[in-house]
């Protein structure tokens, strides 16, 4: 039978052990609220769930998978150095810093930790890779693993690419060069998106009418293929010049990006301006500059703190997927998206070392890694900015 077949066949013999489940809760438990008042899809979701961890455990023992197998024991690892990394906030440093970590939760905890590890990576690179981002050697496509018998080289533990370059090196370099230009590019955004925005809501007006209009237009584009039709355009001018073409690369996706921005702070400045505090700030002869910083910004702290979490992952995948199409980060320049490009030719190593299949992923899972810990990070703040109760 076919792949589809299957999935159906499982489907189906969930949907029954769904209903089966509900219903023998109910006659086990003399129809106690719990399973009389259960919804069928809470009790397809228990199921559903029973068979993923089922299969996931089938799947540990099976001796192809290597890739999920190295999944599993990262992501046990990396949860027990956020719960190692959290105790020890609890316990050492000061008052301040351990109330902070008190009320942190697991999920939390791995966020930030990912993201230090991260900004580590980014800001000491030169100093913790073992070689040069730009530095070619003599050896093209060494496998990982530094055994010189199954085409490896010890100086090179994840091996070259299709140049010679360390592979290591340039993951390395990738948090640098891809983190750091995203990180600018959404401080850009939402310097951009949030001023203009408070403007339109404090100001009204033609004014509004313009910007509103105007981010409109922006808006019904597709971000995606309007960046990749600029950046285009940008790589005509920019010519050999890598840097400028970067620099091109920051301004165009702030800019497309700061459209989201300023329809939510325009949406929360417009709610606002129409308290009462800022009719009275304005009767004591404040000026916009106040009105701005001193009384809207504080008080739109929560959402823009979310939005911001969210617009760093849209622009952090932006720029891997333009790299990926070859419009993005150019090189000598490591960057995460060119090197799933450039490293899918591994996988048809994968019969001679499962690591060599594993190099794309690596430079994939991360950019999918810290996309899940910034979320993590911005959901715990935001939950603590708005009061919210766990």
């Amino acid at each position: 039978m076919s792949l589809w077949v299957w999935i159906l066949l499982a489907l189906a013999a969930i949907a029954l052990g769904g209903w089966l489940f509900r219903y023998a809760g109910q006659r086990i438990t003399a129809n106690r609220p719990y399973f009389r008042d259960m919804p069928y899809g809470v009790a397809f979701g228990y199921v559903f769930a029973g068979a993923a961890v089922l299969g996931g455990i089938w799947l540990y023992f099976q001796d192809g998978a290597v890739f999920f197998r190295w999944a599993v024991h990262g992501l046990l690892g990396f949860a027990a150095a956020a719960w190692v990394f959290r105790t020890l906030g609890r316990t050492v440093g000061t008052d301040r810093t351990r109330k902070f970590f008190r009320s942190m939760p697991l999920t939390a905890s791995f966020g930030l930790l990912i993201i230090l590890i991260y900004a580590v990576l980014a800001i000491f690179a030169p100093l913790i890779a073992p070689y040069g981002q730009e530095e070619v050697f003599q050896q093209v496509n060494a496998l990982p693993g530094g055994d010189p018998a199954a085409g490896g080289n010890p100086d090179h533990l994840l091996g070259t690419d299709q140049i010679g370059r360390d592979l290591l090196s340039r993951l390395i370099y990738g948090a640098q060069n891809t983190v750091g230009i995203a990180f600018a590019t959404t401080c850009l955004a939402f310097f951009l998106g949030g001023s203009f925005g408070f403007l339109a809501a404090t100001l009204g007006g033609w004014l509004d009418q313009v910007l509103s209009r105007t981010v409109d237009v922006l808006m019904a584009i597709p971000s995606l293929i309007f960046a990749l039709l600029l950046m285009t355009i940008a790589s005509a001018w920019a010519g050999t010049q890598s840097w400028q073409l970067t620099f091109y690369m920051i301004v165009i996706i702030a800019v497309i990006d700061s459209t989201r921005v300023f329809r939510l702070s325009r949406a929360v400045g417009a709610n606002i301006v129409v308290m009462d505090y800022i009719e009275a700030a304005k009767l004591r002869g404040e000026g916009l500059r106040y009105l701005i910083f001193r009384e809207i910004l504080p008080n739109a702290y929560a959402p823009l703190l979310a939005e911001f979490g969210l617009r760093f992952c849209f622009v952090f995948l932006t720029i891997a997927s333009l790299s990926f199409l070859g419009v993005g980060i150019q090189p000598p320049l490591a960057d995460w998206g060119t090197m799933v490009r450039d490293l899918a030719q591994f996988i048809n190593f994968a019969a001679f070392s499962p690591l060599a299949a594993a190099l794309p992923l690596m430079a994939a899972g991360a950019i999918a890694l810290l996309t899940v810990a910034v979320n993590f990070v911005v959901d715990w703040m935001l939950q603590k900015s708005s009061g919210l109760k766990e």
